[in-house]
Formats: C-alpha cells, structure tokens, sequence
C-alpha cells in the first residue's frame, strides 16, 4: 500500500519518466518514421517500442511487486496477470498515445503513465514531448480532494483545476483522429453547447482538468492505458470519467477495453 505522504515523491519520479522517455520519442519525430501495423491495425513506430522499454525498465524499480499492463507489450501478449482483490495495484502506460498525431506531426501525441489501486488511477501523468509541457494528478485512493499540476518547459508545476460549466454553454472537445460523427452530434442534442473543439490523444482530459474545455465524450474504442493517466489528472482537477449509465469509469476489466464514456469538469 502506498500512503498519500509517498504520493507526491512517487509522482515526480513518473514525471521524470514520462520526460525521459518524450525525450527518446523526440529523437523520431523529425526524422522519417517506419510504421508497421498490429492485429487490430493500428499503427506503431519504433518511437512507442523505444518509449516503452524505458518506461517498463525504471517502473520494475520504482515498484518491483506492481505489474504493468502497457500497450505494445499487450499487443504482443506479453499482459502480467492482475490480482482480483479489491485494492488490487498495477500500472498502465501507454508509451506514445496519440500515435496518428505523432505521425502528422500535430504535437498532440503524448506520455501516459498511471498507477491503479482498487479500480482507480490514483497517480498519473500526461506528458506532451512535442509542447514541453507535463500535466499530473494524484488522487487519494479512498476519494476526496486531490492535486493536479501543470508544468511547462521546466518551469515549476502549478495547480490547476476544472471549472464550473459557463452558463452560455459548454465548450466540448472530440476525437480528432477517432470521430463517431453520427453518435457526437445525438449526444450534442442533449446538451448546451457554445463550441466543439477538435483535440488529440489523453490531452483532451487535460483541457477539461485546466479549464480551457468543459466536456469530452468518447463514442468509441478505446482501452484502458489510453484514460487512465488522464482520468487521474481530471479527477484530481475535480472533474469526472463516467460510463454512459453514469457510472465511474473503472479498470481491470477483462480484455482492458473500456466502454463508451464522458469526462466532463466540475460539476454544478
């Protein structure tokens, strides 16, 4: 069990992480880029696998008894078995999300790492290579207030924290790479929208957790190493990750896929 005293230590070791491993995502961006495609299809380039490896290598020290479920190694049927019980503890990474971004070169492709107790992210990070900047959250793993920070470039991290929906109505962030057109504008229909904003990878999260966007409706796939680092930084910013019957979005679930969801910032 790890206290909420050894959270914050345990977070700027991810940070630092996530950053080491933006750094080996960096050394492929601007040069060409081989990709090569997995069972389900998507793309990967040798940016996610090199991530991945010094991800998988610093995380078996910073907790040798926590497995880590990541996104490649999963691929490759390399997925540790989790333990059932209900304070269950392991980690989910995903070495580059937002692979497409990458790929296009758009800068919103990022780092996620996240740490899961009892079904929850407790601890995680999102880290942007190509933007500099680094968001984290930690939440305590009973509930309750928790810190999210941004920083930037180095700069020192600074708290952020959602916002209350304006009352012109909500500004709402979509897949940029994975738009469910037909099933966005049916749940638009129910809500007050002042504008819909394109965005890429776990960054959308982010947005939401600082302020800048007010809802993020996820209509399709995606799998638990994609949400979780920016649920915890949501979460921690005050916000929610709630399924479609209103439930909190949780992990371990077999297979790892989550179900359709809808983050959103503070409630009213």
């Amino acid at each position: 069990m790890i206290g909420e005293a050894q959270h914050r230590a345990l977070l700027e070791r991810l940070a630092a992480l996530a950053e080491a491993a933006g750094q080996e995502i960096l050394r492929h961006y601007q040069g060409p880029i081989a990709v090569t495609r997995k069972a389900d299809a998507s793309p990967v380039t040798i940016a996610d696998q090199a991530a991945e490896a010094i991800i998988l290598e610093a995380l078996a020290t910073l907790l040798p008894d926590v497995p880590v479920v990541s996104e490649e190694a999963s691929a490759a049927g390399h997925t540790p078995k989790i333990d059932e019980g209900a304070d269950r503890r392991f980690w989910l990474v995903d070495p580059l999300d937002g692979t497409k971004e990458f790929l296009s070169r758009n800068g919103e492709f990022t780092v996620n790492i996240a740490l899961i107790q009892g079904r929850r992210p407790v601890l995680g990070v999102v880290h942007l290579p190509a933007l500099g900047t680094t968001y984290t959250g930690s939440v305590p793993a009973a509930g309750g207030p928790g810190l999210a920070t941004l920083a930037h470039r180095g700069e020192p991290p600074k708290p952020i924290a959602c916002r209350r929906q304006p009352k012109d109505g909500a500004i709402v962030l979509a897949s940029r790479s994975h738009a469910n057109e037909a099933a966005l504008q049916a749940f638009l229909s129910n809500e007050q929208v002042a504008a819909l904003e394109n965005a890429g990878s776990s960054l959308k999260f982010c947005r939401v957790a600082e302020g800048l966007a007010d809802i993020y409706p996820r209509l399709g796939r995606t799998m638990e190493w994609d949400t979780a680092a920016g649920q915890a930084v949501l979460a921690a910013a005050g916000g929610s990750v709630r399924t479609m019957d209103g439930k909190e979005l949780g992990y371990g679930k077999p297979g790892f896929e989550n179900p359709h969801f809808v983050a959103r910032g503070r409630d009213a």
